[in-house]
């Protein structure tokens, strides 16, 4: 299991043979003069053949350095991916594997087809740590901007907001239910006044007899005054 530290140290080896080969590649184009270049090119069957030299050249050599510091690797990495596929497309494909075979030079595809995989591992993140990208992504990590702390309080605020809106609001106690009163027994029964033995059924009513009418029909007598007493 490789460890961070070492992978990261290997990658700014890495990252130093192949800078160091684009560069000669590239300022070799260059010394031979764009023109020249393109006429190779031209002869190559590669289509825009002066502005494909530009490019070759001048990415190669530029390209070739930020490889080496580490600087816009994603950017780096993908151009120079760029530049090796047009070479592996227009001049090399057709041309078989090795560069030299034999004793034969052949003008393989090897050597673009190994830049071009190296080229896009480092546009792809494989370049360590150990690169001008990462210093200045820590040194903005360590010296914040002067609009930093209203960022803060600004992200403060929303999180509050965030945390009152997520936080459940108590819902009102409902008053409490008087106590319910027992049910009613349906086998219980009303109590009915008792019938009088004296009482007469009339057209399915019972008639209360007439000396019960009379008791209850008569006024009261008032008792007897002492002074109605004959003497």
């Amino acid at each position: 299991m490789r460890t961070r530290p070492l992978y990261d140290v290997v990658a700014v080896l890495a990252r130093l043979g192949v800078g160091i080969v684009f560069m000669a590649h590239g300022w070799q184009k260059i010394e031979a003069g764009v023109t020249a270049t393109g006429r190779s090119f031209d002869a190559l069957g590669v289509p825009l053949p002066t502005a494909a030299a530009v490019y070759s050249a001048f990415v190669e050599l530029l390209g070739g350095a930020a490889l080496i510091v580490g600087l816009g690797l994603p950017v780096t990495g993908a151009l120079l991916f760029i530049d090796m596929a047009g070479a592996f497309i227009f001049v090399h494909a057709d041309q078989g594997l090795f560069m030299v075979d034999g004793g034969t030079v052949q003008d393989g595809y090897e050597l673009v087809l190994a830049l071009g995989m190296a080229s896009l591992l480092f546009a792809a993140g494989g370049g360590g740590r150990l690169t001008l990208d990462q210093w200045v992504i820590a040194k903005r990590v360590r010296r914040p901007g002067p609009g930093d702390e209203d960022e803060d309080d600004a992200a403060s605020f929303v999180e509050s907001l965030r945390e009152a809106e997520l936080k459940p609001v108590k819902k009102p106690r409902r008053p409490s239910k008087p106590p319910a009163l027992p049910a009613p027994d349906p086998s219980e029964k009303p109590d009915k006044p008792a019938d009088d033995p004296d009482d007469v059924l009339v057209a399915g009513r019972r008639k209360p007899s007439q000396r019960r009418r009379a008791s209850t029909t008569q006024p009261a007598k008032r008792p007897a005054d002492d002074t109605d007493t004959p003497n």
